[in-house]
């Protein structure tokens, strides 16, 4: 548990220490994108080229990259990301991986205002500069952490094992490197960083795609507040949601929550339709997550960037089905729709 690891003396933040650390922020990366991609996905085709479809869609990529980052990490100092683990994949709703934010319920469903806010609050900074609130235990303060123990055992950095992919298409910063210095962690950390939180006194994402991108946290409190964030004094530097306005997509598919355990599981009927669309999500699924898995376990570089293609390719196969399922009503009247549920099951490759 990260809450348990952060607990623990920085002077105890061994070789072990960190090599947990870093399996809980894989899965604590990993954890983000069922719930941003539920959001996206609900978002009808002939608007998805708006402001809020490109701004999630953009977090998105940031998420992948940050995950590629972190089991290169892990894999650096000779350890090895489980992925593919029944006992650790992230099920919904749920909370966070490590126990990061214990009071927030992490679920699945499609884009609304509750969705919105729980996207903010898994990416709100200690310190924001908008609405301050009493400091928790934040990702960003996890990685200060993970940092500085990599800080501490340089030696440890042998660079083994790294998976590559260019991504800076989608945003400065985006590639998955190699690490092999403490320099190249100390970068990639910021990058985290400073794409989900900004910095102390800015909402700005330093490693931007387009100009003047705001980091997660600002960006998805924007689309909550339907407002843009903007300077309302210079003298203290402060901001608020008073900027233009940012209206919501539509029309929106009404995904409903996924309950616990999947459609079935929760009580839900489920026709010979869904259950097939759903059993199509969930082996490209799990295909998609051992594919990652195998990426990082192999010595050969150009076993594993295949590999990471095969990840990719299990990835844009997700979309369909899961639109698919946004289109066919719930049997309640609710006017809510069934949606992926982003199960994982074993040896589906």
């Amino acid at each position: 548990m990260i809450v348990e690891l952060m607990e623990v003396p920085a002077e105890e933040h061994d070789e072990q220490w960190l090599k947990n650390a870093l399996q809980q922020a894989v899965m604590l990366e990993l954890a983000t994108l069922p719930p941003y991609l539920c959001g996206l996905w609900s978002i009808e085709d002939s608007d998805r080229d708006a402001d809020v479809a490109a701004t999630i869609e953009a977090i998105i990529f940031d998420e992948m990259s940050h995950m590629g980052l972190v089991c290169n990490m892990l894999t650096t100092i000779g350890g090895v990301p489980r992925i593919a683990d029944e006992k650790l994949v992230p099920k919904y709703p749920s909370t966070l991986p490590g126990g990061v934010r214990p009071e927030l319920t992490v679920f699945l469903a499609g884009l609304t205002k509750q969705s919105l806010d729980m996207y903010s609050q898994i990416e709100r900074p200690d310190d924001p500069v908008v609405e301050r609130r009493e400091k928790q235990t934040s990702i960003g303060a996890f990685y200060t952490a993970v940092l500085e123990a990599f800080r501490n055992h340089q030696h440890l950095i042998s660079g083994t094992r790294q998976v590559i992919r260019i991504m800076s298409a989608f945003g400065k910063g985006n590639d998955v490197v190699a690490l092999k210095t403490f320099g190249d962690v100390e970068a990639a950390i910021r990058i985290i960083k400073g794409q989900g939180e900004g910095t102390a006194t800015s909402p700005a994402n330093p490693f931007p795609g387009p100009p003047g991108e705001l980091a997660h946290f600002y960006s998805f409190r924007e689309i909550f507040h339907g407002r843009k964030l903007i300077a309302v004094s210079e003298d203290p530097k402060t901001f608020d949601f008073q900027g233009p306005e940012i209206p919501m997509p539509k029309p929106l598919l009404p995904m409903a929550t996924v309950p616990k355990g999947g459609w079935a599981q929760g009580g839900v009927p489920v026709s010979s339709e869904v259950r097939k669309l759903l059993d199509t999500f969930n082996h490209h699924y799990s295909s998609l997550l051992e594919f990652l898995e195998q990426a990082w376990e192999v010595e050969q570089q150009s076993v594993a960037t295949q590999l990471l293609k095969k990840a990719v390719d299990q990835m844009r196969k997700l979309r369909e089905p899961a639109q698919e399922l946004m289109r066919i009503p719930l049997p309640d009247g609710s006017g809510k729709t069934y949606g992926p549920e982003f199960l994982y099951i074993k040896s589906m490759t």
